[in-house]
């Protein structure tokens, strides 16, 4: 059995590295070999001008640097949200508690893409469309981060909080000194969640910022300029797209350890 387990990882392994593969073989081959006939696994000619090229013909640092903007303000925000609203309904005792988690909780049945239109036309309302915080504000209340925040705050033992009670810390209190420097998995968890599901936002990004080409983020920039309607600059996409996953793999690797000990106390193993 360890030679069929050992096989299905193999398997397994090729399958997931495959795309990331070939995004390096793409972004470093010249446009003719990735025209030529046949399937080539190794560039014949091995340029960097797919990572030079969008840098001299568009903003892509601008892109990148909206990208960063908007991705650590939304993090920081949800992940405050996240955080309080999770230990309320945690350790928390008032009316309804249970009720309002579950609303809460079903709006992730919600798909993202029914309620951009609400969302367009609320931007427009308070003004925001066009803007950074058009893209900030709805990002930022993320529901999943509240229930995992619930279920990491839930194995805290209540003893822990009582005694700091009875020393006559309050609440906010508490929740600062005591139970907070408990949370570095989940604040890992929930960081980096937040972080690269915002890095690689599309969809609500390309519609509230489609008349603001300055305030472009990476994703939107290379569908607006590098995909085009009848041809696209495969190469310059790919390495575009290799340098965009640089900031989520070293924030991955600065928060490993604790990442697997967060989802695991917060329920989801």
């Amino acid at each position: 059995m360890l030679w069929l387990r050992l096989t299905v990882a193999v398997i397994v392994t090729v399958v997931m590295a495959f795309p990331l593969y070939w995004m390096l073989l793409t972004a470093f081959s010249t446009r003719a070999d990735l025209y030529a006939p046949g399937l080539q696994l190794w560039p014949e000619h091995f340029t960097i001008q797919n990572f030079v090229r969008p840098f001299q013909e568009f903003p892509v640092w601008r892109w990148f640097g909206n990208s960063l903007l908007i991705s650590v303000v939304v993090t920081v925000i949800t992940v405050v949200c996240n955080l309080l609203a999770g230990y309320a309904f945690a350790k928390l005792r008032f009316r309804g508690r249970n009720a309002l988690f579950l609303v809460l909780l079903s709006t992730l049945m919600i798909p993202p893409q029914a309620i951009i239109v609400p969302q367009f036309f609320i931007s427009i309302g308070l003004h925001l469309y066009g803007g950074l915080w058009a893209v900030i504000l709805p990002e930022a209340a993320a529901i999943f981060g509240v229930f995992l925040a619930r279920q990491f705050f839930l194995a805290v033992p209540d003893e822990l909080i009582e005694a700091a009670q009875l020393d006559g810390a309050g609440r906010f209190r508490t929740f600062v000194s005591v139970v907070l420097p408990l949370c570095r998995p989940l604040l890992a968890v929930l960081v980096l969640l937040t972080f690269m599901g915002e890095w690689n936002a599309f969809g609500w990004p390309l519609v509230a910022l489609s008349g603001n080409q300055d305030l472009f983020t990476v994703p939107i920039g290379i569908v607006g300029t590098l995909q085009g309607q009848y041809t696209s600059d495969y190469g310059a996409i790919m390495a575009v797209n290799l340098l965009m996953i640089l900031p989520i793999v070293a924030l991955f690797l600065a928060f490993q350890r604790y990442f697997v000990e967060g989802l695991s106390r917060s329920g989801l193993r």
